[in-house]
């Protein structure tokens, strides 16, 4: 049994602490407005409902890689890890940073601030533009509309387009509604 789930924080974002089990490579979904504090929303597919908060270094990361204009960025992917020397005020807090990128040819060093007056030089690796086939292709909607088991669904739910997502969504409140 695979614990890195049961690890997971609850929260409406990816923090470092998800990482704690090793980087992940994840698939922009959608770059949305923020608020004041954290500016840029990286919706990605994988995490549904939680989305990346890119810090200040890692959003010039992803300009400098991929250009300024974020619409660009939907299905783009990234490497995510947990760099544990990441401080906040005098406290080593561990931050989530970006190892590689799709959509660039070759590595990216990129010269960003640790602190006032020091620089230190980050690098960035290319990744293949397209995920590795292993991925379930999304199911048919016959095969949503026969099914009864929330689990299944719930992995469907995870390889889907959001049409498809919509259906298995009312699929399982239909069942819910049916239990009552």
């Amino acid at each position: 049994m695979d614990l890195t789930q049961t690890i997971a924080p609850r929260s409406d974002q990816v923090n470092a602490d998800d990482l704690i089990g090793g980087p992940v490579t994840v698939t922009v979904e959608s770059v949305v407005a923020g608020n004041a504090e954290q500016p840029v929303d990286v919706r990605l597919i994988e995490f549904p409902g939680r989305a990346y908060r890119p810090s200040k270094s890692m959003r010039r990361v992803l300009v400098a890689a991929w250009g300024a204009d974020s619409t660009a960025y939907t299905g783009r992917r990234l490497t995510l890890y947990r760099d544990p020397e990441v401080t906040f005020g005098r406290d080593k807090v561990g931050g989530v940073k970006i190892s590689h990128l799709s959509h660039i040819d070759k590595r990216l060093s990129i010269a960003l601030t640790v602190t006032r007056g020091k620089r230190a030089l980050h690098t960035v690796e290319p990744l293949p533009d397209t995920a590795p086939s292993t991925v379930a292709p999304e199911p048919p909607a016959e095969t949503v509309a026969e099914c009864t088991d929330t689990d299944a669904l719930k992995e469907m739910w995870r390889v889907s387009g959001p049409e498809r997502r919509a259906q298995i969504e009312a699929r399982v409140a239909e069942l819910k509604a049916a239990e009552s």
